[in-house]
């Protein structure tokens, strides 16, 4: 680089050098991109898997109601005095304002809820939504990393099923929500609130009233209570497996639209460098034939005033 006076003018080393920068910046964030749209479709096959699942668990508990003994009660749904909450961000960086918006939008729906912040218990998952909760004036109870892969989301859900049923016991937690982002299609997603614990008593009345594919209702010979229980866990795992999938997706979405947008400053920032090479280069070859020019016109002048000198002597 050459300093005159304030100005800093790039010479033509040091402007190839900030171009290979930048095209090596280029091929990284290219790489991020595509590596960010095969991720978004890996959790998206996870979610769809769950589907076949999903269905599954739900005709087994419209099974179990509509065989639910008349000395058996469901659970009494204890007043929202105490909330559980699972909020779903990132570990890694580069996706853009996903962790902020999902932690502004978690901090507002708990507001609606009406319960005050020393009778919320948050479990996040996802290190770098921990600063925008506690910069609110919530405490993180538990703070558990992003699994890197579809295979890694299985133990991640069963350790938060153990957390909340640790949460249940010591501190009589009954009403758990989790917020996270739901992925829509392309780079675009959108906040969502499930509202996990207690299971929807109407979703339960309308899973009993709904009509059975065939005309004989499956039968059974277990307990009922553990046949309950078993598919309430079910529907529970379901739940929070599609919660880390959905989030896993939008992760990636969110790191595709701005890997989109860098991409998109790059090739500017390429074309304007690109340019200034080529004016610079143009310029070095007219100066050099200048020199050329003038050296050949200052030579000629030379050998002319020899040839006066001769002629006369």
């Amino acid at each position: 680089m050459i300093m005159k006076g304030e100005v800093a003018v790039q010479t033509i080393e040091s402007l190839k050098k900030t171009i290979k920068s930048a095209e090596d910046l280029q091929s990284v964030v290219k790489t991020m991109k595509a590596l960010a749209a095969v991720s978004i479709r890996q959790y998206q096959r996870a979610v769809e898997s769950l589907l076949d699942y999903t269905k599954t668990v739900e005709m087994g508990l419209q099974v179990a109601l509509h065989s639910r003994p008349e000395t058996v009660e469901l659970a009494w749904i204890a007043p929202l005095r105490k909330i559980g909450v699972i909020i779903f961000g990132s570990d890694q960086g580069l996706c853009g304002q996903l962790n902020e918006q999902i932690a502004v939008y978690a901090l507002e729906e708990m507001e609606k809820l009406g319960v005050d912040n020393d009778h919320r218990t948050v479990m996040t998952v996802g290190l770098r939504v921990n600063g925008f909760i506690e910069d609110a004036g919530l405490e993180v109870a538990e703070s558990l990393t992003v699994p890197g892969s579809t295979a890694g989301i299985t133990p991640m859900v069963q350790e938060v099923m153990m957390i909340l049923e640790e949460w249940h016991i010591r501190q009589q937690i009954e009403h758990v929500y989790m917020f996270y982002n739901e992925y829509i299609s392309g780079a675009s997603y959108r906040q969502k609130t499930l509202h996990l614990l207690p299971v929807d008593r109407n979703w339960l009345k309308n899973l009993k009233e709904k009509k059975w594919p065939t005309k004989t209702l499956p039968t059974f010979t277990m307990d009922w209570n553990l046949l309950f229980g078993g598919l309430i866990r079910e529907y529970l795992f379901v739940s929070l497996y599609g919660a880390f999938a959905e989030s896993l997706a939008s992760e990636n979405a969110s790191r595709l639209a701005a890997m989109q947008s860098a991409e998109k400053n790059i090739e500017e920032r390429l074309q304007e460098l690109q340019g200034q090479f080529h004016r610079k280069r143009q310029m070095n070859i007219t100066e050099e034939l200048l020199d050329i020019v003038a050296g050949f016109e200052a030579l000629s002048e030379k050998k002319i005033s020899r040839r006066g000198e001769r002629k006369g002597v």
